[in-house]
């Protein structure tokens, strides 16, 4: 199986994973927004009791946070540094139903077919060559019934002003390099993929941030960053 996966977008991360989960570091967007996308998904998946796979976990901020509400929780991903950090903050906070594992989404589909009640795959999506294998993915790892949950960033000359140019350059509120503005995803598209692969859109939902108050937060607004809620049928 050929990996779908950027070397480069996998360097890219590793070389920041020791800042992971300093709040007011490079990630500090991830932390932020992580109570927003938080209770979102536990709104719709209801996540105590239930079993969890956090596709593209990077350092684990979003896969411990649900595990903290009761899901047990693998996070996946194939940058093997955040990996290990994510590890490791898991080890030291103590935070119980939650592992880690190297392997690409398609593997996992292919070694659990719907072995899960939730599906998590938030801001990954714009970062592999073929994001629409990671939605199939998500559908067959999901039990029916059960929800995935996607994040990413729509394509359009505003994304491209918000997102790079203000979010790397100006405020500086990202990495410069982050994000390809050719890798974006229009929410037809990504609405398209999830129908394909057998999955019920239910919910669009944008993220907004407020460079004044430095504060996130969910609107009907999709123009830039935006989550969509997915069923697999029953």
């Amino acid at each position: 199986m050929t990996t779908n996966s950027d070397p480069q977008e996998l360097a890219k991360f590793g070389d920041l994973a020791h800042r992971w989960w300093d709040p007011d570091g490079e990630f500090r967007p991830l932390h932020q927004i992580n109570p927003l996308r938080l209770d979102w998904i536990d709104g719709f998946a209801r996540l105590s009791g239930k079993t969890v796979v956090d596709v593209g976990c990077g350092g684990g901020i979003l896969a411990e946070s649900m595990a903290l509400r009761g899901a047990q929780v693998l996070g996946i991903d194939l940058s093997v540094k955040p990996l290990k950090v994510a590890q490791l903050h898991a080890l030291e906070a103590a935070v119980s139903g939650l592992s880690y594992r190297e392997v690409a989404v398609e593997a996992l589909a292919a070694e659990r077919p719907g072995g899960f009640d939730v599906v998590s795959c938030m801001e990954m999506l714009e970062h592999v060559p073929d994001p629409s294998s990671v939605v199939q993915a998500c559908f067959t790892l999901v039990k029916p019934g059960g929800w995935v949950f996607f994040s990413t960033i729509n394509r359009n000359a505003k994304a491209f002003l918000m997102a790079i140019v203000g979010a790397e350059h100006v405020l500086k509120l990202l990495p410069k390099g982050t994000h390809e503005y050719a890798r974006f995803i229009r929410p037809s598209e990504l609405t398209r993929w999830a129908r394909e692969a057998g999955l019920e859109p239910m919910q669009f939902k944008g993220m907004e941030y407020n460079p004044l108050t430095r504060r996130y937060r969910l609107s009907a607004d999709t123009s830039v960053n935006y989550l969509l809620a997915c069923q697999r049928p029953a």
